[in-house]
């Protein structure tokens, strides 16, 4: 490690293969938490590079716990976190609203690292147990449409990185990674970002997947659609900005969207909205989110419709049937 931090004080980047190899040993435990720190710290303090993050994605992917869910198409609708904007759990909540649509969902996700309450966080908080048993994430997608895996499960440098990230309590490249690193290799991705650098990285990164994807970020920093301001979307077709009255019907304050001080009142307040009981402001958000991923599976001929589908599954209570049985097969 000694090399390679010499290396990259002399503001120089790591190529995809020396990437991999750190991130090899990170997770194989044979640095110690300095050099890990020190490591970590020098992308707190400069862009990290294409080959980089994608030597990065190469380790965890190639050690990590893969996930087969039967030939089922999944979805996953996850954010890069970091925008230290401590929203409510506005990705996890669309999952379930698409789940209730008949999309089967392959949610990937952690504690919070910058936010009061990550997806791992308010998931256990409504009765989940985190697992890595692939037959049971099987039988939850095929009795519930939707199953979650905690990273740290699937990822040893993540289990291993966690107290750090943690302490930092500040977004490190790992954040990053997240949304790449889907033990499932979901079929579709809605992916939102913190700031229009990331989203250029992973317009390029998911090119070259083949698979249809959509990267969302509001233009005020926001790694989901707020509807506090217009959001660029980006597509395999090209990119738009859209405002929130195009996509939400409605523009929001940032006030109306926060997460709660504990995951306690995170995980109340995802009960009230996935129920149908939240707020206007909170509804649209999620609404919002839900069919700008539910257009990203091709199964509707336009966004209104996959806002109507997303509206229903809500409000019919289907999001919620999702939920109860998910649990119930813990």
């Amino acid at each position: 490690m000694k090399k390679i931090l010499q290396h990259l004080f002399e503001h120089k980047t790591l190529s995809r293969e020396q990437a991999k190899e750190v991130l090899t040993n990170i997770s194989k435990a044979i640095y110690n938490e300095y050099e890990i720190t020190a490591f970590v710290t020098v992308y707190l303090m400069r862009s990290i590079t294409i080959d980089e993050l994608q030597g990065f994605r190469d380790a965890l992917l190639e050690l990590c716990t893969k996930v087969d869910l039967n030939g089922f198409k999944t979805m996953d609708i996850v954010g890069t976190g970091g925008d230290g904007k401590n929203t409510f759990n506005i990705s996890t909540l669309s999952c379930f609203i698409v789940a209730g649509t008949e999309q089967k969902v392959a949610k990937h996700g952690n504690y919070g690292m910058t936010s009061t309450s990550g997806a791992s966080n308010v998931m256990e908080q409504l009765g989940y147990k985190l697992k890595n048993n692939i037959d049971a994430l099987k039988k939850e997608v095929d009795e519930a449409n939707i199953c979650f895996m905690h990273a740290p499960l699937f990822h040893p440098a993540m289990k291993t990185v966690g107290p750090l990230r943690k302490s930092l309590g500040i977004r490190t490249f790992f954040n990053m990674l997240g949304p790449m690193i889907n033990p499932a290799d979901p079929d579709f991705q809605l992916v939102g970002v913190y700031n229009l650098e990331m989203a250029r990285i992973y317009n390029y990164l998911l090119q070259q997947t083949g698979k249809p994807f959509t990267i969302i970020h509001s233009l005020d920093g926001y790694d989901e659609i707020s509807l506090t301001d217009d959001t660029k979307v980006i597509t395999n077709a090209g990119e738009k900005v859209f405002t929130p009255e195009q996509i939400g019907k409605r523009m929001v304050q940032p006030q109306d969207i926060f997460g709660g001080n504990t995951p306690e009142e995170a995980a109340k307040m995802f009960l009230k909205i996935i129920k149908g009981e939240g707020t206007f402001a909170q509804n649209a958000v999620v609404i919002a989110n839900s069919a700008m991923a539910l257009q990203c599976t091709g199964e509707y001929n336009s966004y209104d419709e996959a806002y109507g589908a997303a509206v229903e599954s809500l409000e019919s209570g289907k999001a919620y049937k999702c939920l109860q049985k998910l649990v119930s097969l813990q």
